[in-house]
């Protein structure tokens, strides 16, 4: 549950990204109404940056997968709805249960795993630099405020264990298949250890390929035995693993919630 609302919150902050711009001279950086200048120039001034590139390399190579996800359309509907399948359950319940989905319906890792890096690398680079503008304090987002302390929180709880480690730490935090360890608050955690944007970004999506690999022969060999079983025993393990990740959610949010009330 949580996947999916790291993308609604980042779209949704997409509207804000037109209300304020970075101003940059040469004694200070500070925020300036896109009421004072016009669009264009809003846009330009943000994509100087290093965070801005991200940002825009990040929606390229989204539009670029849904551009690809519509000509397969055309050669084959039925591969291109298990995409779109695929990049949905990614988003709601993780990686796992999207490879799960592709592999129990038939499909191959030539399918599965560039679908699944796809929808990762998009979250990574869309997230990234909407946090550290955040952090900044150079760009306001409203609508983004409860989930990016959130995230900075969850961060936080780990910033020790992993910068013991250094980059090995982070790699092995995100690679690692833990609550709350995947390569958004890796990402978080990058930033917070002080690494340059690329390197973290690198490192962090470095480690979410291996994870994918990994569970991509994992589950394919898993599923290809199940399947001698008849149909029902794929969809039997795609339940449980969702009911799985369900009770995760519930308790680790139970938790957060108990924590909350102690401290008042």
């Amino acid at each position: 549950m949580k996947r999916i609302t790291h993308w609604f919150v980042i779209i949704l902050f997409l509207p804000d990204l037109f209300l304020y711009t970075v101003a940059v001279n040469k004694e200070d950086i500070k925020l300036t109404s896109a009421v004072e200048r016009p669009p264009k120039l809003v846009l330009r001034q943000l994509f100087k940056t290093t965070e801005g590139r991200i940002l825009l390399l990040g929606i390229a190579i989204a539009l670029a997968g849904l551009i690809v996800m519509g000509l397969v359309a055309f050669c084959s509907p039925q591969t291109s709805s298990m995409m779109g399948a695929m990049s949905f359950t990614n988003l709601v319940f993780g990686t796992i249960v999207s490879m799960s989905i592709g592999y129990a319906a038939g499909y191959g890792h030539a399918l599965v795993i560039p679908v699944n890096i796809w929808v990762e690398t998009v979250m990574v680079l869309l997230f990234y630099p909407v946090f550290v503008l955040s952090m900044h304090k150079l760009v306001e987002f409203p609508r983004l405020g409860h989930f990016l302390a959130r995230t900075q929180a969850a961060a936080e709880r780990h910033h020790d264990k992993v910068r013991r480690y250094g980059i090995a730490g982070l790699f092995i935090f995100v690679w690692f298949p833990f609550w709350m360890t995947g390569p958004v608050v890796g990402s978080a955690i990058g930033y917070l250890l002080g690494l340059p944007a690329w390197l973290t970004l690198s490192v962090v999506l470095a480690g979410t390929y291996v994870a994918m690999v990994g569970w991509a022969y994992l589950l394919f060999g898993l599923y290809t035995r199940a399947a001698v079983f008849g149909l029902w025993a794929p969809i039997l393990i795609i339940g449980l693993i969702i009911l799985v990740i369900l009770a995760i959610y519930l308790l680790d949010r139970r938790g957060r919630n108990r924590k909350l009330k102690e401290s008042v």
